[in-house]
Parts: structure tokens; sequence; C-alpha cells
């Protein structure tokens, strides 16, 4: 018996990177999984090689998370895990940041998260997991990352808080955050090519253990957090960087 038989959970932005990578092991530990995305067709082919459920839905528009939790509500009732992992990645130096970055990068990663997790509230169950996906630059100060850094840095403040006021229903928070993971969201920076290698090994040599993660060992903390093995951890954030966090991305 896998450490999820029996549980329903739910991952936003399956169809790739780390959440395809998620909804995979939730998978394989037993879970019914639903899977979330915005392109219909990408959503559809990623359900189908994984044996899951896909339903559209885009983080960024309160009406589809409404849809979404209605959708769910009537099929499965009640939720046990919710892995909030959509999001966006845009890099721009401070003074060539635009409000549509802005407005775009906080819509997905903070605002959509926050209203995922308000309006799956009714149908968590007592005693669910929620995880969300932060990331390291809500503590390095890289550059270029500002709007993109602060949106994780307010969700990782919404795991603490959350984590507080649904402890008397025993809801778990926690939130993962990875260093610089090998999936396809690097590549939708709109970066040439050699300047994408550039960056990459720039990135790379800065990491002590020399190498960038595989969505496959970010899957394996969430699966853990959503299990009933961290039935005690709450309010906590987990880096998952290869020792990122204590030397300097770039310089």
């Amino acid at each position: 018996m896998g450490k999820l038989t029996g549980k329903t959970a739910v991952v936003t932005g399956g169809n790739s990177g780390i959440g395809y990578a998620t909804a995979q092991a939730f998978k394989r530990e037993g879970a019914t999984v639903i899977i979330t995305g915005r392109n219909k067709d990408a959503l559809a082919k990623a359900a189908k090689e994984l044996g899951v459920i896909g339903m559209v839905a885009d983080q960024g528009d309160l009406a589809a998370i409404d849809g979404l939790v209605a959708k769910v509500k009537a099929d499965h009732q009640a939720l046990d895990t919710l892995f909030i992992n959509a999001g966006v990645v845009s890099f721009a130096p401070l003074n060539e940041v635009t409000e549509a970055d802005f407005d775009v990068t906080m819509a997905i990663n903070f605002k959509g998260a926050l209203f995922t997790l308000q309006k799956f509230l009714p149908i968590l169950k007592d005693g669910a997991s929620v995880i969300n996906l932060s990331s390291i630059n809500a503590y390095t100060g890289m550059p270029n990352t500002v709007v993109y850094a602060a949106s994780k840095a307010a969700l990782n403040s919404l795991t603490r808080t959350a984590s507080t006021e649904l402890a008397p229903r025993k809801i778990r928070v926690n939130s993962v955050n990875p260093g610089p993971v090998s999936t396809p969201i690097f590549g939708k920076l709109g970066l040439p090519a050699e300047a994408m290698t550039e960056f990459g090994t720039a990135m790379q040599n800065r990491i002590p253990l020399k190498r960038f993660g595989n969505p496959e060992e970010i899957a394996n903390l969430v699966t853990f957090l959503a299990s009933d093995d961290a039935g005690f951890i709450t309010g906590a954030e987990y880096n998952i960087d290869g020792g990122s966090i204590v030397n300097p991305l770039l310089s």
C-alpha cells in the first residue's frame, strides 16, 4: 500500500516539470490525482501519459479557480492534498520591469496561489496537506528577479500565516523552495540558445553540488510532505537546492 492510498490530490500546473513529476509520484503512492493547466492540449497529453485526471484551469483567473473547485467537489466531494505548483518566471533588471510583468507574475504566483487555497478550503478535509511551490529566490537577492523573488517571498509568508490559521482543522501548510531545477520553464525566458547556455553554466558553477536538480527530486519531497509521515510538520519551508542558499547564485 502506498503512502497516499485512498487520498485525493490536486496538482496545479501539473502538465510539465515539477508538477508532472509530482503527479506521477502521487499516483505511484496510491492517490487519485487531478492535474490542472491552462493549455488544453498539453494538459490532455500529460493526463493521458500519467493516467490521471486533467482539468483545465488558469491559476491567474479567479473565475477559473471557482470552476475548478466546483468540478472537484462534484466529482470527488473532498480533497486530501493540494499542491499549489503553477507559476511563471520572468527575468528583468529593476529599471526595466514593466507593470505588465508585475501584474502577470503576481497574479499567478501569489494572488492566484492565495485564492486557490482560499477557494479550496471548504472541500479540504480536516488533516489535509497543502504544499506551496516557492523558490530560494525568495531569499537570494539574485539580480534580475525582483518581481519573481517578491512573489515567492509573499508565498512563503502566506504559508506561515495559513499554517497558524488552519491549525485548528489540523490542515498542514508547508513550502518547498527549489533551487535551479531542469524544467521547461527555463525555456520560456525568451533568451537565445547561447545566452541560455551561458546562464545555465554560470548558475551551475555556483551550486555546491555542481548540478541542477531534477523534477523527481522535488517531487519526492512534496510527496513526503503530503503523506502522514509529515504529520507533525506545518509552517515549514524546505530548501532543496544543492546547497545554493549558502552560496550566491550569481555575482
